[in-house]
């Protein structure tokens, strides 16, 4: 399963743990996903997404279909077909 988000492109990115005598070893930062099931009324139509935290905070602010209707103009495949 890949810790990618399907709406904003959030990836895992690496680091170093740093401890307190300042060795670093490598890590890696993970985005908050989490799988989530959105009823678009427009299309009548249940989809599930694995989306970041910040997306779901985009998609509650604006609705889940101008959300996606912002994403597709600006050329982000999200998966989700806004036709009926």
């Amino acid at each position: 399963m890949s810790k990618v988000c399907q709406l904003t492109g959030k990836r895992p990115v690496a680091g170093n743990n740093v401890s307190h005598s300042n060795r670093k070893t490598r890590r890696r930062f993970l985005p908050n996903l989490q799988k989530k099931r959105f009823f678009i009324p427009e299309l009548e139509k249940w989809v599930t997404l694995k989306i970041s935290m910040n997306a779901l905070r985009s998609i509650n602010k604006h609705g889940i279909y101008a959300y996606l209707q912002k994403l597709e103009q600006k050329g982000v495949d999200t998966g989700v077909k806004l036709t009926k």
